[in-house]
């Protein structure tokens, strides 16, 4: 049966809660609409987070992102309710959502939206000679 849109994030456990890394994950292809012309905007999201107890599943997060295909949203609006939800569904250390709107009226937009667990600590970088 093939895909459909779907509000609904998946998510499965993670299989290194008791260390801190990073997933990345880029979706190439968001669209939502103006809400004010109707027209199609196309952006580059760029996730990243720290997880604790739950990871989000590929297959869910592309039809949750394909949900906004024919909705109309705001630039900041709708990148601070991609992390909202997503932050709902997996309760990470670290999560943020970068999305890289392409041109519309020679302006290109930027958002970036972040959440951190009220208890956690990033984690010293380790800088090599």
């Amino acid at each position: 049966m093939p895909s459909a849109p779907s509000k609904s994030l998946e998510t499965f456990p993670n299989p290194q809660p008791e260390r801190d890394y990073t997933i990345r994950i880029r979706v190439p292809e968001f669209t939502c609409l103006c809400p004010k012309t109707g027209q199609p905007d196309f952006a580059e999201l760029m996730l990243e987070y720290v997880p604790e107890q739950k990871c989000v599943e590929l297959k869910a997060l592309k039809t949750y992102v394909w949900s906004y295909r024919d909705e109309g949203a705001f630039h900041e609006a709708v990148t601070n309710r991609i992390l909202g939800d997503l932050v709902e569904a997996t309760a990470p250390r670290f999560m943020r959502l970068t999305a890289e709107f392409n041109v519309r009226g020679g302006i290109y937009t930027t958002v970036v939206a972040e959440h951190r667990a009220a208890d956690w600590q990033p984690p010293v970088p380790v800088t090599l000679p």
